[in-house]
């Protein structure tokens, strides 16, 4: 009975010994887990004590290693003049944050409103860039642009460099530009753009 038992024994060792234990898959799946879930959420990203945006969400995942917030159906605003003006305000379906850069990554539709340049954003989805401050949709996707005044334009792929204060389409666009004469109010001007090749 002693031989079977140290047979066994030896047995189990060699089995144990033969056997390895990867825990890299196990790393992997915390990885992909937040550290964080909230819901029902509001949340201000702070620059030299200064609130310079606000993001409400439904729900709101957060993750430290990678360094991103994800939020589901949000709606946010941008402040100005140290956090005394709102400059912008959006809603969407899904976001995506770097905690670190303040890039976001905006889809599952998204509706823009910058109010200092009068400038509705409608479209998919959307990057902003935050150091270079770059707003794109992508190269195919469809984007509509509109103002109060009637001025409206739809076109595939935008490119926005907010700095510079240039705005672009990568592909088709057509659409009405309504131009306002400052000193007769009463006047005003349509241009029609036919699609680009």
């Amino acid at each position: 009975m002693k031989t079977n038992i140290v047979c066994f024994g030896f047995i189990f060792l060699i089995f144990l010994a033969g056997c390895t234990f990867d825990y890299g898959e196990l790393e992997s799946v915390e990885r992909d887990l937040p550290d964080l879930i909230m819901e029902h959420v509001e949340y201000v990203r702070v620059r030299s004590a200064d609130p310079i945006a606000r993001f409400e969400a439904e729900r709101a995942e957060r993750y430290e290693k990678q360094g991103v917030m994800k939020l589901e159906k949000f709606s946010f605003e941008q402040y100005g003049e140290h956090g005394n003006t709102v400059n912008a305000t959006g809603i969407g379906g899904n976001a995506s944050a770097n905690i670190n850069s303040g890039d976001v990554f905006m889809n599952n539709g998204v509706k823009l409103e910058v109010e200092s340049e009068d400038i509705i954003i409608e479209t998919f989805q959307l990057d902003w860039k935050d150091e270079k401050r770059i707003l794109s949709s992508g190269d195919e996707i469809e984007v509509t642009i509109s103002q109060q005044n009637g001025t409206r334009f739809t076109g595939i792929g935008l490119l926005a460099n907010t700095r510079d204060r240039v705005w672009e389409f990568t592909g088709d666009s057509g659409g009405s530009y309504i131009f306002e004469d400052e000193e007769d109010a009463e006047e005003s001007t349509a241009l029609s753009v036919g699609e680009t090749e």
